[in-house]
């Protein structure tokens, strides 16, 4: 079956607006202040770049993959496929998702950083489905909310493949 990818639901022009907004807030709420970014691969890579080309303080990026889910339901445990190499004890960390569902991966996710000693997490996420979640979380960097549909582009992927879209495109 051929899978059907030409409704655009966001364009580059709102995916360049939503930057530059998520940009000046983070930049305003860690004015004068360092900066340790973790994007979550795969889906945030191209995220996590434009992302922090916007940024004006001083930014360490690393990278995490992580899940709480086999196949599609979710262990309740948080799985590290590849971990960090900075440490994050004392640090303001910001946490860069492409997309918040559920929710349940990155709460065990914010768990695990304060755990480690990070002195505050924040989470910015790219899209947000607030309908799929199960859980009270709230990103504090919301780009766009989307309703709930399953979408490619701008870095999320349908098997490995769309993520070179440069606008979010529904998969029908």
């Amino acid at each position: 079956m051929a899978v059907d990818t030409s409704e655009v639901m966001i364009t580059q022009e709102q995916i360049e607006k939503m930057l530059e907004d998520v940009s000046s807030r983070i930049n305003r709420d860690y004015e004068g202040k360092e900066l340790i970014v973790i994007g979550i691969l795969t889906g945030a890579y191209i995220f996590t770049a434009d992302l922090t080309r916007r940024l004006n303080m001083p930014v360490n990026v690393d990278f995490m993959q992580v899940s709480s889910y086999v196949g599609t339901e979710s262990t309740g445990e948080l799985k590290i496929r590849k971990d960090l190499t900075v440490d994050v004890k004392g640090k303001d960390v910001l946490v860069v998702e492409d997309i918040i569902d559920t929710g349940r991966t990155l709460a065990l996710l914010k768990d695990v950083l304060y755990k480690r000693g990070a002195k505050s997490v924040k989470l910015c996420a790219a899209f947000d489905k607030p309908d799929r979640r199960v859980n009270d979380l709230v990103p504090d960097y919301c780009g766009i909310v989307i309703p709930d549909e399953f979408i490619v582009g701008y870095g999320l992927d349908l098997d490995g493949q769309f993520r070179n879209y440069k606008d979010v495109r529904i998969v029908r």
